[in-house]
């Protein structure tokens, strides 16, 4: 499964990047705003940083302003993906964009039905909101699990992001679930090294080796 992390600061994506743990970035509007920059000034740096895919959303609701912003936001980078919310007006928007080869990234997904369409729509990435679900007490990796049937069902080649991902366990059941990609927060994805079990035995270890008195260099 790809690693996309859900962030527009620049100090985490370097970070992580520098791991070598990750595969693209998403962003939109309400991360652009915690960040306190130009928009499309974020997205270019990101774009420099990383060599994966990056989600840039439109903010427009009506297909013609749809297509003038992701017009716009393609013309930054060759990793830009345009990314866009599961309207009517959304869908006409990606297919326009496939047609003229622009990757798009289709968001705020919360139902089997409107994958499907996003599919048949011609998106390069659907995001199931599965922490969102969860919240209202559906199991949002349920959803996860129906999209991976149906796409494997029909030969779709749409990619399933996994999106509103808020833990350990939400990453590891979205790989059990089939997803291609999981889009995460920096610490969540931090967090995914962590065991308290691997920090006792290097505790063990570290306190074995210094008994020895000896060094490696």
């Amino acid at each position: 499964m790809k690693f996309f992390v859900d962030t527009a600061i620049i100090e985490d994506i370097k970070e992580l990047n520098d791991y070598g743990l990750l595969d693209g970035v998403t962003t939109n509007p309400s991360l652009i705003a915690k960040s306190g920059r130009d928009f499309k000034e974020v997205v270019a740096e990101i774009c420099g940083l990383v060599d994966g895919p990056v989600s840039a959303e439109v903010a427009s609701m009506t297909y013609d302003g749809m297509i003038a912003e992701g017009e716009h936001l393609a013309a930054i980078a060759d990793n830009v993906v345009v990314k866009l919310p599961l309207t009517l007006d959304g869908l006409k928007a990606c297919r326009y964009f496939n047609a003229k080869g622009i990757k798009t990234n289709v968001t705020l997904c919360f139902s089997a039905n409107q994958a499907l369409l996003a599919a048949k729509a011609g998106a390069t990435y659907i995001s199931p909101f599965v922490g969102r679900l969860d919240d209202l007490n559906i199991d949002g990796m349920e959803l996860i699990a129906d999209i991976r049937a149906i796409y494997d069902n029909y030969g779709f080649t749409t990619e399933i992001l996994a999106a509103s991902i808020r833990s350990a366990n939400h990453v590891k059941e979205s790989a059990i679930a089939g997803a291609d990609v999981a889009t995460i927060p920096p610490s969540v994805i931090k967090g995914l090294a962590n065991h308290v079990l691997t920090d006792k035995g290097l505790d063990q270890f570290a306190k074995d080796w210094a008994a020895t008195g000896q060094s490696i260099l």
